[in-house]
């Protein structure tokens, strides 16, 4: 595990991050900062310590594309700076995502392909926690169990806000991790989601069980930026004024 002082560089960087992606935000007219906001410490963590040669990372909630591209471009790739991503595994971009319940899916035929041909590496996916109302959702845990789907991580951001209300408001999803567990997969509930110590304890622990593995991630939307934290309005609302003023304040742009 990486010591203390990898850590204040990837906090460090997590505020960069959230920086640039402001800043790109107001440059493109752009509005997904909620969902963008709440998995920059997952992103980070991925990137910067658990993603192997022969890994592979997709981003089905492609709403929230920005940071990864940001990310992306950091690590020597140039993908594009748009919503929702297009295929260019040249850059990164290993399949195209934004319509939610579709990355999981294909996530799973990697793995499952990976696995026919003995292939090295994992398919890491992030999806949203709106997406788990998605009926693909459910269907790619059955068929993920079915084939000892082992070489697949699923991480779900839970940060319990969709479009425009909660989670609990529009469709309850009270015990996921049981719901998850119920389909035979292995499921790590992760309490603080911006936590690098938390993330990279969890994410480094070996699979042993044969199962796919589930983590789900509690993260609070607009992470950064107190005023917009927790906020429904923030899914896709584009920064305007006096906001551009408040956001800039609180993630410390001159």
């Amino acid at each position: 595990m990486r010591n203390k002082r990898n850590f204040t560089n990837l906090k460090s960087k997590a505020t960069k991050l959230r920086q640039e992606t402001f800043n790109a935000f107001i440059k493109k007219g752009e509005a997904h900062l909620g969902g963008s906001f709440s998995m920059i410490e997952i992103l980070l963590t991925i990137y910067e310590i658990i993603l192997k040669k022969n890994d592979k990372f997709i981003l089905s909630k492609a709403h929230a594309s920005f940071p990864l591209s940001l990310l992306l471009k950091k690590k020597g790739f140039r993908p594009k700076l748009t919503t929702h991503l297009e295929i260019d595994p040249k850059n990164g971009i290993h399949c195209t995502t934004g319509s939610l319940g579709h990355g999981f899916p294909i996530a799973t035929g990697m793995a499952f392909a990976k696995k026919k041909q003995r292939k090295k590496g994992r398919i890491f996916v992030m999806i949203s926690d709106g997406e788990c109302q998605e009926g693909t959702t459910w269907e790619t845990f059955l068929i993920a169990s079915k084939h000892k789907l082992d070489n697949l991580v699923l991480i779900i951001d839970y940060n319990k806000i969709q479009a425009l209300s909660k989670i609990e408001e529009v469709l309850p999803l009270s015990n996921l991790k049981k719901k998850i567990e119920s389909f035979n997969w292995k499921c790590i509930n992760i309490k603080d989601g911006h936590s690098f110590v938390s993330l990279t304890k969890n994410f480094t622990k070996k699979n042993n069980s044969k199962k796919p593995l589930a983590f789900i991630v509690n993260t609070t939307k607009g992470k950064g930026i107190k005023e917009f934290e927790n906020d429904p309005v923030w899914h896709a609302r584009q920064l305007k004024g006096k906001e551009i003023e408040i956001g800039k304040k609180r993630l410390n742009i001159k």
